[in-house]
């Protein structure tokens, strides 16, 4: 088994060296720079508190494109009903904070540790880290997710729901948000049941990579993100 130990400067082993469970290399730190060189080459961290940081390129990979999104009855009844408001970039660091306490089977406590959460809050400042809040009719924080963009892709990290369906209704406005604006794909990173119920689909790193590639050759909508003038009304409508 061969993982490569990272030097000072921010730069990784190309992806196809990595382990057949994907992991490439090990070390490093989680500046600015070495992240964002580290979505550019299709690569994400993913550690706990008993190891050291540990970079990730998986093959399978999971992506969303815009026309899979599978929205249940249940949730396009929610949005009609408008019981939640979607906003995005009021509340980063309340959303990234409830991802790291939300109870996950089958993991013994989170992967996003403090040092995660200041390494993502610098990228949201520097305006390539963005999150989407989903409120109730009491203006309480009822869910959210928040990712990281480069060109036309986003990279979704975690979300988080405090009440039911809630973080379902803020992918969707997301999903929709960024197929407005003509981005390429949603890049969900590990396959799981729940982002595969969304319309997520596994696809070869080689594929993964290509897209990435094609993605990257435009500037990333940096900034905070919003809705234009009547567009949120819009997209309830398309999602209802």
């Amino acid at each position: 088994m061969v993982v490569y130990r990272l030097i000072e400067d921010p730069i990784f082993p190309h992806p196809d060296e990595a382990e057949p469970d994907g992991l490439l290399a090990v070390g490093g730190d989680l500046s600015p720079e070495r992240l964002l060189s580290a979505y550019a080459s299709g690569i994400f961290p993913w550690y706990d508190e008993r190891s050291p940081i540990l970079w990730w390129s998986l093959d399978p990979r999971l992506i969303l494109k815009f026309d899979k999104l599978h929205i249940s009855r249940r949730v396009r009844r929610k949005i009609r009903k408008k019981e939640y408001t979607v906003t995005f970039d009021r509340a980063f660091e309340n959303v990234i904070s409830n991802c790291a306490r939300k109870f996950r089977p089958g993991q013994a406590g989170t992967w996003i540790l403090p040092e995660m959460i200041e390494a993502y809050v610098k990228l949201h400042k520097l305006g390539f880290a963005h999150s989407v809040e989903v409120w109730n009719r009491e203006g309480r924080l009822a869910g959210g997710l928040y990712g990281v963009s480069l060109g036309k892709f986003f990279s979704g990290e975690s979300m988080f729901f405090l009440e039911p369906d809630a973080s379902k209704v803020g992918f969707s406005y997301i999903v929709q948000w960024l197929k407005n604006r003509e981005f390429h794909f949603v890049d969900c990173q590990q396959p799981t049941d729940h982002l595969k119920s969304l319309g997520a689909e596994e696809v070869s790193r080689e594929y993964f990579l290509e897209r990435l590639d094609e993605s990257l050759e435009f500037p990333a909508l940096r900034g905070r993100w919003e809705f234009m003038e009547g567009e949120y009304e819009m997209i309830t409508k398309i999602l209802s």
